[in-house]
C-alpha cells in the first residue's frame, strides 16, 4: 500500500503523477472527494473495474458511478458539458443539463441512458449509467490529468461505514499492497451523492437522498424532483427505475449494534435486547440537555453529542460512527433525525446502517 499526501512534503502534483500513472497501469487509487473517499480504477478497463468489486467484496450486479473532470473553462461563463458526457451517456435532457449547470461539479449524480461502449461491468448489466464530476480539487486533479472516466465507489469493505479520511481508507484494506491512497485530509460534505434519475428523458426521479435536496434543485433549476413512489407507467404502475449505488436495505453499516431511538425514548430503543448491554453510547443533540439519569438500571451509559445542524451532522456522520465501534460498545444509539428533506440523506443512511450493524451481517444477505 502506498500513501501519498498532498501537502508541503509532496507537491500536489507529483501526487497527482504517480496516482495517474498507477490508474493508467490498471491499479486502484483511493482519493478523496467532497463527500467521501473514493476506490478509482480506470472505467475502460475491465480487469481494473473487477478489482474494485474483488477488493472491496461488492456484488457484481451493484452499479458504478463514473467520475468525469469538469471541462478547463469551467468558471469562464456558460460551460458545455456534452462532450465530457459524450462517451459515457446518449439522449442527454434539457433537464439533465439544467442541473449539471446549477450543481456540477458537486455532490450530486445523474443516471443517462448508456453509451453501447460503456462496460456492462459498471452498469450491473443495466441500460444506464451513472455519472459524476466531484467538486474536491484533488479529484478534479486526479481526473483532469488522467484525462479518462474513473469509477469510484467508497473505498471501504462492501456493506460498511464509508471512510471520510484516508486513515480510514488504510484501516480498511491493511495489506494491500497495490492500491495507492491520496490523502487529502477529511471529506466535508460527508456522506455519498445526492443521486437523480434522468434516462426517461421526461421527468428526474430521486434515488438517492443526499445533502442536495429536491427542494433546492427546484428553486435553481425550476425542475421537479419526484420521488421513487410518485413514479408510475401508463398502466398506473409503479415504474422498474434504475438500481444505483448505495441502495440496499444494508448498508454504512459498523459492527456495533446501531439503533435509532425517538426523543425522550432511549429506554424504548433496548428492548429487543433482553440481555441487557452492559456498555451503551447514546448520541444526544449539541441543542439538548443531558440524558441525565434517563438510563437502564443495568446499562452503563456514556453521552456523545452530534451536530442539530443537517449539514455538519451529515460531515461528521461517518466519522462518528467509526469512532465508536472502534471503542468496543456493546450498542450504539442515535437520534432519529427530524422531518425535512435536509435530513433526508442522514435519515438514509441510519436507517440503511441500522439494519445492517451488528457483529453478524451475513444475517443480512438478502439485501
Amino acid at each position: 500500500m502506498s500513501r501519498v499526501t498532498s501537502g508541503d512534503s509532496s507537491p500536489q502534483s507529483l501526487v497527482i503523477n504517480e496516482a495517474t500513472q498507477a490508474l493508467r497501469d490498471g491499479r486502484l487509487v483511493a482519493f478523496p472527494t467532497e463527500t467521501v473517499y473514493g476506490l478509482g480504477a480506470d472505467a475502460t478497463n475491465p480487469s481494473a473495474v473487477q478489482k474494485v468489486f474483488t477488493t472491496k467484496g461488492r456484488p457484481s450486479n451493484h452499479p458504478l458511478i463514473v467520475h468525469v473532470a469538469a471541462p478547463e473553462q469551467l468558471g469562464h461563463g456558460q460551460i458545455d458539458w456534452v462532450p465530457v458526457l459524450a462517451p459515457w451517456a446518449r439522449d442527454i435532457p434539457e433537464d439533465a443539463l439544467k442541473l449539471i449547470n446549477a450543481f456540477w461539479p458537486g455532490p450530486l449524480t445523474l443516471v443517462f441512458k448508456k453509451d453501447k461502449h460503456v462496460l456492462n461491468e459498471i452498469t450491473g448489466g443495466q441500460d444506464t449509467v451513472a455519472i459524476r464530476s466531484p467538486v474536491h480539487p484533488i479529484a478534479q486533479g486526479l481526473l483532469r490529468q488522467f484525462q479518462g472516466g474513473v469509477v469510484a465507489p467508497s473505498a471501504n469493505r462492501f456493506g460498511k461505514v464509508s471512510p471520510t479520511s484516508a486513515a480510514d481508507v488504510c484501516s480498511e484494506f491493511e495489506g494491500n499492497t497495490e492500491l495507492v491512497i491520496i490523502d487529502g485530509g477529511n471529506c466535508e460534505v460527508g456522506i455519498e451523492s445526492t443521486i437523480v434519475d434522468v434516462s426517461s428523458g421526461d421527468r428526474a426521479v430521486l434515488l438517492r437522498p443526499g445533502v442536495i435536496t429536491p427542494k433546492e434543485i427546484l428553486a435553481k433549476t425550476g425542475v421537479r424532483v419526484y420521488g421513487s413512489g410518485e413514479v408510475v407507467d401508463k398502466n398506473a404502475h409503479s415504474q422498474i427505475l434504475p438500481r444505483v449505488s448505495g441502495s440496499l436495505k444494508a448498508h454504512y453499516a459498523p459492527t456495533t449494534a446501531l439503533r435509532l431511538y425517538a426523543p425522550g425514548r432511549v429506554l424504548d430503543a433496548l428492548t429487543e435486547f433482553p440481555d441487557t448491554k452492559s456498555r451503551v453510547a447514546v448520541a444526544v443533540w449539541d441543542s439538548e440537555s443531558s440524558l441525565g439519569d434517563d438510563g437502564h438500571p443495568s446499562a452503563q451509559f456514556e453521552e456523545v453529542e452530534v451536530p442539530s445542524d443537517s449539514t455538519a451532522f451529515a460531515s461528521r456522520l461517518y466519522r462518528t460512527l467509526r469512532d465508536l465501534d472502534e471503542q468496543g460498545w456493546d450498542l450504539i444509539l442515535f437520534p432519529e433525525p427530524p422531518a425535512g428533506e435536509e435530513w433526508d440523506g442522514v435519515r438514509d443512511r441510519l436507517q440503511r446502517a441500522c439494519f445492517g450493524s451488528g457483529p453478524s451481517p451475513s444475517s443480512h444477505e438478502s439485501n
